[in-house]
């Protein structure tokens, strides 16, 4: 499953791609200056998004809640059948990857949006740390996992980061949705 996404966009993409959307974004103190990450890995600090009155919020948060069955951080988290009437979020990335092989190394591949600079996962907040949310695969990630990370529509942003509304239905994107090159 997924344990590690790519964020290489600057502030200025994701301030563009949420105000063609009228979702403005606001942040705590100073405009923060994300770095480009080509490994955004479990426990890291990442970049995430919530909904805040008048737009939307960004903050940084550790990736993957505390298990409290003593193993490691629960980094990725089902979303078939439940629902999420808080906590909501969105992961802005460029990409992520999934491996392949059942030894070391094992082979890495990068998945991109073939129409896109930017993509926006489901994610879930709890205090102070984030997971993200998985799904059945779709026709681009079937042939490497039998799950994926929820990539969200553009045009189910908002209403996923409004939680007055009900979450939107979690599809797989069509065939063709993703490039996927090698990387080892």
């Amino acid at each position: 499953m997924c344990n590690e996404f790519r964020n290489r966009q600057p502030l200025d993409t994701l301030v563009e791609e949420f105000s063609k959307l009228t979702l403005p974004i606001h942040w705590a103190g100073g405009a923060p200056n994300p770095e480009p990450r080509d490994s955004i890995r479990p426990a890291d600090p990442a970049p995430i998004l919530v909904g805040a009155p008048g737009g939307v919020e960004l903050k940084q948060l550790r990736w993957g809640f505390p298990n409290p069955h003593k193993g490691g951080p629960i980094i990725n988290f089902r979303s078939d059948g439940r629902r999420f009437p808080a906590g909501r979020c969105l992961v802005p990335a460029d990409g992520f990857y999934e491996f392949t092989g059942s030894r070391p190394p094992k082979s890495k591949w990068l998945f991109t949006a073939a129409d896109a600079e930017l993509f926006c996962i489901a994610g879930l907040v709890r205090d102070d740390r984030l997971t993200l949310l998985t799904m059945p695969p779709g026709p681009d990630i079937a042939d490497f996992h039998d799950r994926q990370i929820v990539i969200l529509p553009r045009g189910q942003w908002a209403q996923w980061l409004d939680t007055s509304q009900p979450q939107p239905v979690f599809q797989p994107l069509p065939a063709g949705s993703l490039n996927v090159v090698r990387i080892r």
